[in-house]
């Protein structure tokens, strides 16, 4: 199995380096784990509480979720991916089954900053704004 690491600012084109990627292998071979779906649940939290989050910070990644999830893959089990919401800043009850696949693509906005995860990477990538040179984002 292959992980691919893909990190970048909002609106770097990470989402469309991911879809060409799927696109250029085969059917099924690639599953991906997006790290928007790993932000902790603060449903719970007041209105005011909750615009104080702030989702450009590693502190609001449960990362160890995301790290079992993708070592679980690894040992080929199927993972239930959380659904994350912006508006209630809340997970979904629902999940989004991933499968094991030949390759797993890790995107998100800091999926390079953590550094256990970093580790579970074979192939990291750093996407760049093209408008203003940089990824919006510390580096790793």
């Amino acid at each position: 199995m292959l992980v691919i690491g893909i990190a970048g600012g909002s609106g770097s084109g990470k989402t469309t380096v991911v879809k060409e990627l799927v696109s250029q292998l085969p059917e099924n071979s690639v599953s991906v784990i997006s790290q928007d779906a790993y932000y902790f649940d603060n449903g719970d939290k007041t209105p005011e509480e909750k615009k104080q989050i702030n989702f450009d910070h590693p502190d609001a990644i449960e990362w160890d979720l995301l790290i079992d999830h993708l070592d679980r893959l690894k040992k080929g089990e199927t993972i239930p991916m959380p659904i994350y919401t912006y508006v209630t800043c809340a997970r979904s009850q629902e999940v989004i089954y991933v499968h094991p696949t030949e390759v797993i693509i890790v995107e998100g906005i800091m999926v390079l900053v953590n550094e256990e995860l970093r580790k579970r990477m074979d192939i990291k990538v750093l996407i760049e704004d093209r408008k203003s040179g940089s990824a919006g984002m510390p580096r790793p």
